[in-house]
């Protein structure tokens, strides 16, 4: 499995920050979450979270809307 830790813009509609890591890695990807939270508590725009999968192109089939734009999501 592999976490990925995304910084998502949601005012812009894209990512601005993805990092990965594997397996034992988790709490280092939550911990990193929760210093990026502190650091940008400020920024009701920003969502950042950690999301595991087996691969980037099964997140970006399970998760879209952080990766396409709204007519990529209307034609999916």
């Amino acid at each position: 499995m592999i976490h990925f830790l995304l910084v998502y813009d949601q005012s812009a509609g894209r990512v601005l920050l993805s990092e990965e890591y594997k397996d034992p890695d988790r709490r280092v990807a939550l911990d990193r979450r929760f210093a990026l939270e502190r650091e940008h508590s400020d920024d009701p725009n920003l969502e950042i979270i950690v999301l595991s999968a087996s691969s980037r192109a099964s997140l970006e089939s399970t998760h879209a809307r952080y990766f396409k734009d709204v007519q990529g999501l209307a034609a999916s």
